[in-house]
């Protein structure tokens, strides 16, 4: 079965790229590519968020709210191409921000794309980073094979015609969720939607689905999670993303399955993944 085939455009292989880090697989999944490629990365880790095993690259580590030195790094580091990888579950606050000429140009437009919600934040800090002169990168150009291939079933397991419907409804509410900049994900269990994705993330939202069937509220077991883009997503950052722990945590909290969008969600550790769903008798399928 083959995976998308997504053209690295307007990238420049042979300049510096650095990695602005957050949590979870996916940094040390960009890094260990542009190792292969010869083009060690320079790292910036989020602190609080960055795993350890990041800093066997050349890397720094700075908190989200030091954009002065973010900016000051970057130039030293020689970095052309900026890729922006990973979660941050702590959001900064407007207190710990320390006021420098800087920062007070940026301000402006921070604040202009706070209350729009996280893809309006996340495009007002790329277009920061595209002012000073960085090259901003999706995480796909650079590792292509990573997103979810074109529409099919990945698994053994194929839905049945009510998952079908369920991915059907959950897709639908993904949809609308994503028009209000909200968030990427739904569930829909017993042929209506139980569970949107907030800013607490898919694996609390996934955690919900635990309590809700404890308290009897919906059916022990079945339903599906669908994960998709949102209609203004800035692909430079912050597709959706699904893995091996996430394939666990609907296990674990009786789904059936998981449907996502194709070329346009990421899948770390492509293979394992797979393999995970079929040995929990799951399916993955892409839209």
């Amino acid at each position: 079965m083959s995976k998308s085939d997504v053209p690295v455009q307007n990238v420049d292989a042979a300049a510096r790229t650095a990695i602005i880090a957050g949590n979870g697989l996916l940094p040390q999944v960009v890094a260990e590519a542009l190792e292969k490629k010869g083009n060690p990365p320079f790292v910036v880790c989020l602190k609080g968020e960055a795993d350890d095993s990041l800093r066997r690259f050349d890397n720094e580590t700075i908190s989200v709210v030091e954009f002065t030195r973010l900016i000051k790094v970057l130039k030293q580091s020689g970095a052309k191409n900026v890729i922006l990888a990973g979660g941050v579950r702590q959001r900064p606050h407007l207190s710990d921000i320390r006021l420098d000429w800087t920062t007070i140009r940026a301000l402006p437009r921070i604040f202009r794309a706070l209350g729009k919600g996280d893809d309006a934040l996340l495009r007002a800090f790329i277009g920061l980073l595209e002012s000073y002169g960085f090259h901003m990168v999706g995480a796909h150009q650079i590792v292509p094979d990573i997103l979810a291939p074109a529409a099919s079933v990945l698994t053994t397991r194929v839905p049945d015609k009510k998952e079908q419907r369920n991915i059907d409804l959950a897709r639908e509410a993904a949809v609308m969720l994503g028009k209000l900049d909200v968030g990427q994900g739904a569930i829909a269990v017993g042929g209506r939607v139980v569970a949107l994705e907030g800013v607490e993330g898919t694996d609390n939202m996934i955690e919900r689905i635990k309590q809700m069937r404890a308290e009897g509220r919906i059916p022990r077991q079945g339903g599906v999670l669908v994960k998709c883009a949102k209609p203004i997503q800035d692909e430079r950052a912050d597709l959706p993303t699904i893995g091996i722990d996430t394939v666990s945590n609907i296990a674990a909290a009786g789904l059936a399955g998981i449907a996502i969008e194709a070329g346009r969600t990421v899948m770390l550790s492509y293979h394992d993944t797979v393999q995970a769903a079929n040995a929990q008798n799951l399916f993955i399928v892409t839209f």
